[in-house]
């Protein structure tokens, strides 16, 4: 059988798919619904409210999973409360579910060949304390492979399906190190140096192991490991500081490829002749990042996703005569491979457009054509969906070349004529800091825009990805604030737009997008009506003290080091929980309770501090959520909420 390449990695991503209905019931200030969320300073939605969120989520999408041996393929789709892995048979056909978890699957990992299961991850309540489960295909049930106490993740098989390596926290529960296990559950180390691993690829024989040192999120390393005695050697530029990728071995051994910005100021596809060490690089002529690729097993077909500007590209080159092949123009959207099918004659992939719930797709090779696997296609005479206009904005500083710094951003804006005043505004800021805004299918804004009439406008402040290592690295320590002006001059820009109310805006971010948030009600509050902050940052110095130590000294190098009394006291400065006296905006405040990464004290702090200011302030707590609301029933319940909020306070309707 053909080795297949890039699918057996295979994340899955949280989406809205089909959604359930929680009933509440309030009792007094302070209220706990069926779902087990705390209504603090809010009312719980009206059943009406909920019925009308469950339906805006109701969707059928799913994202690839992984290829089976036969050339059926797995599926994630939700299932009731929570992401469950299907089988489909083919494309049209109908999914048939094989998992029945509480909590949603986040991973899916397919063997190549020898064993007929597939491996899964799923942590508890949103804690992110991964384990492995092993889903036996023949006797249709599953069986925990981990510990059940540490963090386990990024499973690669061998080739020969009778094993595989993955990353666990198992020796200390901090570091992370490679192990390799059975199928059967017998876990050795591997790599035990501290600090953090990843397990890319396993050489063709099975002998080596291809793996990845992480030193930030915008520093990495690649490394061969021999699987006899662990022994370890360098790839690459070893002394260059790069944001390395994927990394896969060749078909015939003799080379590695591998995504990294070491030689360019955008991601690229290079290779590097094992035998020689020469780099080449792929991808020259290509000035956005690549984001993705996946080989074809028999070494003929190279696969590639480019970034431009937010917006994937899928590319096809023939690797005897590196020559690319044109293919059809897929629907605008982002899109993720799967990789090649046993026969090398299909690539998977998922595509997030914005007109339609995300979808599971292939390219015929033979045919050059496109199947649609999953769901069916929006029809435009019967349903309005709302595409983003890409859009740039100048910012307070100059670049390189001494023009006004452009902020790209994504401007959804409503059907029709505007108002006499114009649109009312949303600002949705995304987290990470190292993250994009990107076009895909979002309900919540759909909803926003194309029923309530409210433009939504989503921005790459400086330190987003997917324009550049030097635009990635501009808010980085002691110019953390920076990015909060580049909200600043979205609202001058905003005041200059006659189809747009400068008279409402609100704003409302995510994890960082949270900080970003809560920074321009303090700094620009007299220009806001109203804010969110979901699982987000209100102090950067706590924040970094009490994030999981897994992740610590990754956030100390984006945001400085708080141990630093010159680092702590401008931290301190700039963050929201200092500058609470200046908030007197009404406020929206979500978090999960087992969040590991933004701990849920961040929340409550902010929430009492702005409430001092006598400021309305409403607090939803999902005990049972992480960073971030999965489950069907709480992200109802928040979609209620947030729709109420926003209709109150950009739009002046006010439930009876």
């Amino acid at each position: 059988m053909p080795v297949m390449r890039g699918c057996f990695q295979c994340l899955v991503h949280i989406f809205v798919l089909l959604a359930s209905t929680a009933v509440s019931a309030t009792t007094g200030d302070r209220s706990v619904d069926r779902s087990r969320v705390v209504y603090d300073g809010i009312e719980a939605p009206s059943p009406a409210d909920l019925q009308a969120a469950a339906a805006r989520s109701r969707t059928s999408g799913a994202v690839f999973a992984g290829w089976l041996a036969n050339g059926a393929a797995l599926i994630a789709a939700r299932h009731g409360d929570a992401i469950q892995i299907h089988r489909i048979d083919g494309p049209g056909a109908v999914p048939q579910r094989l998992t029945d978890s509480s909590d949603s699957i986040a991973a899916v990992t397919v063997p190549r060949r020898g064993s007929e299961g597939f491996l899964f991850g799923m942590d508890s309540n949103g804690t992110e304390d991964w384990q492995l489960y092993y889903y036996d295909l023949g006797a249709n049930r599953s069986r925990r492979l981990s510990d059940g106490q540490s963090r386990n993740q990024g499973a690669v098989w061998a080739h020969d399906g009778s094993r595989f390596a993955y990353t666990t926290t198992r020796r200390n529960g901090l570091d992370a190190d490679i192990h390799i296990m059975s199928a059967e559950g017998d876990s050795q180390p591997l790599v035990e140096r501290g600090g953090g691993w990843l397990a890319q690829d396993w050489s063709p024989n099975d002998q080596a192991l291809l793996v990845r040192q992480v030193h930030s999120l915008t520093h990495s390393r690649l490394w061969l490991v021999r699987i006899s005695d662990g022994a370890m050697a360098p790839i690459g530029n070893d002394r260059a500081v790069a944001n390395i990728g994927r990394a896969l071995f060749a078909p015939d051994g003799q080379a590695i490829y591998y995504t990294s910005d070491e030689a360019s100021e955008f991601r690229q596809l290079l290779r590097v002749d094992l035998r020689t060490g020469r780099r080449r690089i792929l991808t020259r002529s290509i000035r956005w990042d690549i984001e993705d690729f996946a080989l074809s097993g028999d070494g003929r077909h190279l696969a590639l996703v480019v970034n431009e500007n937010g917006y994937s590209r899928l590319l096809l080159r023939s690797l005897p005569d590196q020559r690319n092949i044109r293919l059809p123009a897929h629907p605008p959207g982002t899109l993720s491979l799967g990789g090649f099918d046993p026969s090398d004659r299909h690539l998977a992939f998922t595509l997030a457009s914005t007109g339609e719930p995300v979808a599971v797709w292939t390219l015929s090779l033979g045919r050059n054509d496109y199947q649609r696997w999953t769901g069916e296609p929006t029809d435009p005479a019967t349903s309005v969906r709302i595409e983003p206009e890409a859009i740039d904005y100048a910012s307070f500083d100059r670049d390189s070349e001494g023009w006004r710094r452009r902020i790209p951003a994504l401007y959804y804006r409503p059907p029709g004529s505007p108002p006499e005043r114009g649109f009312p505004v949303l600002v949705s800021l995304h987290g990470g800091p190292e993250a994009q805004a990107r076009p895909g299918f979002n309900p919540t804004i759909q909803h926003l825009v194309g029923e309530l009439g409210i433009a939504v406008i989503t921005p790459n402040v400086r330190g987003s990805t997917g324009y550049g290592k030097h635009f990635l690295a501009l808010d980085d320590g002691l110019r953390r604030e920076h990015a909060v002006r580049d909200v600043g001059a979205l609202l001058d820009w905003i005041a200059d737009q006659p189809e747009l109310d400068a008279d409402r805006i609100g704003v409302t971010g995510t994890s960082y997008g949270g900080y970003l948030a809560l920074s321009a009600l303090a700094h620009y509050g007299a220009r806001l009506r109203a804010g969110a902050s979901v699982v987000g940052i209100s102090h950067l110095v706590t924040f970094l003290e009490n994030t999981s130590e897994l992740r610590r000294d990754l956030r100390r190098l984006e945001y400085g080091d708080e141990r630093d009394p010159t680092t702590r006291a401008h931290l301190d400065r700039i963050s929201p929980l200092t500058l609470a006296p200046r908030i007197k905006r009404p406020l929206l405040i979500a978090h999960g309770g087992n969040d590991p990464r933004v701990p849920v004290a961040e929340a409550e702090r902010i929430v009492s501090a702005v409430r001092s200011n006598g400021v309305e302030v409403g607090y939803l707590l999902f005990p049972d959520e992480g960073h971030g609301f999965t489950r069907t029933s709480s992200r109802n319940v928040f979609e209620a909420i947030s729709s109420r909020f926003w209709r109150a306070h950009l739009l002046d309707q006010h439930d009876e």
